[in-house]
């Protein structure tokens, strides 16, 4: 499965969570490099998931970029499926 189906259905999953709000980042001239795919607040706490496929790697840019997200307090986490969402946020959220 590419990583476009994994986003998409993980934000299929996002849009049944209660108090959610999240939206898949674009890359693009406009945008900026290195942040994740996916942005989240859920009951008031930031979540940035970077999409991966089972073998995908994150590049040195994405990784200092959940390295900057941690260090301020969010929530930084490379997936690979909804289940690991749902793990992330039922973990983060108790």
């Amino acid at each position: 499965m590419a990583e476009k189906e994994i986003a998409a259905k993980i934000l299929r999953y996002l849009k049944t969570v209660p108090m959610c709000f999240a939206w898949k980042e674009h890359g693009g001239m406009y945008g900026t490099a290195g942040i994740p795919d996916i942005i989240a607040c859920v009951n008031g706490r930031f979540f940035a998931l970077e999409v991966k496929t089972p073998d995908g790697k994150t590049t040195k840019l994405q990784d200092a970029t959940i390295h900057k997200i941690l260090a301020a307090g969010g929530g930084a986490f490379v997936v690979r499926s909804v289940d690991e969402v749902r793990a992330v946020i039922n973990g983060s959220l108790q």
